[in-house]
């Protein structure tokens, strides 16, 4: 891409999955492609800005949220384009589609006025695919006349209603405030907003958990309100590390895993993906389970994700089969997590870095212990030791034992898994 259209544009962030870095509030809405991204030559009072200044953008993934249009590259690796934003805030006009004969026989085009920087330039969409043209258009519409970025800006700490004003709004710096109340500063003002600020959060709890459609209506406020809450108990917690129990900091820690999986802001649905959905759900899953892949040693079950993801989905639930579709896509991304099916047929996704030869090492050292010589080893005695569900120790030892490292013995209380002395007796030799 041209220096001339990285100043202009403003560049977008992308996840190692390459899916979208949305801001606070940020909600999809639409998504087309392929998509090439145009500009028109428009002269200005002072100068004339020509359309080889920003050469066009071909074939890439257009996205339409609340607050920008993104346009990335279909192929990160390859492309040597990078993906860029138009805020919303920036567009001036959109252009009415004009209907005549010749639109009949070439791509269809939206066309809108872009002023950034001082300098104004007329931008055109070509969308090359068969997506919803119109369908994008009126969301475009919607997403440019709603102004939710000023939304987002004005709204603080609290929710909409009844949200207390920053110490910086009051007018004047006396003692009595705009509304003519007697302001209070000093420690007793702080402790007063706060007690403010947490009367106005549990009225908006009671009222979103009031009934399952006042639910509905207040998702996105209370997926916005645990977001905040978990960044202050992030922030909060290395500064009073120091001076808390254990006790305190583990309810905090479990209190930022429960907000961790409070939702996804903007969950991809059939609606706003289109032809798309399982690309961009592959790659929205492929960014979500880096945190619980971490917490589950670098693999966790199929199953477990499953559940974990629609809770965080909210009300857009997924069925297992765009669940599995969804993983099965990995393989043509570039993304650090597989799909991995065991002889047993269970199903788990895991790091690419995950390495089988260290959780053998693991075992193998578990198993030369004495009292595993003498007793061997269960399931629930791997899963101790590395970390995991029963489960997945259990799929972990019968592939240790395929490999010819443990030999294992049927009782009436299950399996016990013993070492293998004698490794170098090939069992596919009858003679032996």
């Amino acid at each position: 891409m041209s220096t001339a259209t990285t100043s202009f544009f403003e560049p977008a962030s992308v996840t190692s999955s390459g899916r979208p870095v949305l801001h606070q509030a940020e909600v999809e809405c639409h998504l087309l492609s392929p998509v090439d991204l145009e500009t028109e030559p428009t002269t200005t009072a002072t100068t004339t800005i020509n359309s080889l200044d920003f050469p066009a953008l071909k074939s890439g993934l257009g996205i339409l949220t609340t607050h920008r249009l993104l346009w990335l590259p279909s192929n990160a690796t390859t492309d040597s384009s990078s993906p860029i934003s138009i805020p919303l805030s920036s567009v001036t006009h959109i252009f009415s589609p004009k209907k005549s004969i010749k639109s009949m026989f070439h791509s269809p085009r939206i066309r809108f006025q872009v002023s950034m920087h001082s300098r104004s330039v007329v931008v055109t969409l070509v969308i090359r695919g068969k997506g919803d043209i119109d369908g994008f258009l009126t969301k475009f519409w919607d997403c440019w006349r709603g102004r939710a970025w000023e939304t987002g800006n004005d709204s603080g700490g609290g929710s909409s209603s009844g949200s207390v004003p920053a110490s910086g709004s009051v007018s004047g710096g006396g003692l009595y405030s705009s509304d003519g109340s007697v302001r209070l500063v000093g420690v007793s003002g702080i402790l007063r907003k706060e007690q403010e600020m947490w009367e106005s959060t549990d009225k908006s709890l009671q009222e979103a958990f009031h009934d399952l459609n006042a639910l509905m209506r207040k998702a996105k406020e209370m997926v916005i309100l645990a977001e905040k809450m978990r960044q202050k108990l992030l922030s909060g917690s290395s500064s009073q590390s120091s001076s808390g129990n254990d006790e305190e900091m583990g309810s905090k820690e479990e209190m930022q895993d429960w907000l961790l999986s409070v939702g996804i802001v903007s969950p991809v649905t059939k609606e706003s993906a289109g032809a798309m959905y399982h690309q961009q759900l592959s790659r929205q899953l492929a960014d979500f389970v880096r945190i619980p892949l971490e917490k589950a040693g670098g693999m966790i079950n199929l199953i477990d994700i499953y559940c974990l993801f629609n809770r965080a989905r909210g009300t857009e639930l997924i069925s297992p089969e765009d669940l599995l579709q969804a993983c099965s896509l990995w393989e043509k991304f570039d993304v650090p997590v597989m799909l991995r099916k065991f002889d047993s047929g269970v199903k788990v996704i895991q790091n690419k870095s995950h390495s089988d030869e260290e959780v053998f090492a693991r075992i193998k050292n578990l198993v030369s212990k004495p009292e595993a010589l003498r007793s061997g080893i269960t399931a629930s005695d791997a899963a101790m030791t590395l970390g995991i569900a029963p489960a997945m120790a259990k799929e972990h030892l019968l592939t240790a034992e395929s490999k010819g490292l443990l030999c294992r013995d049927i009782s009436p209380d299950g399996f016990r898994f013993f070492i293998n002395l004698f490794p170098e007796i090939n069992s596919d030799d009858i003679h032996m």
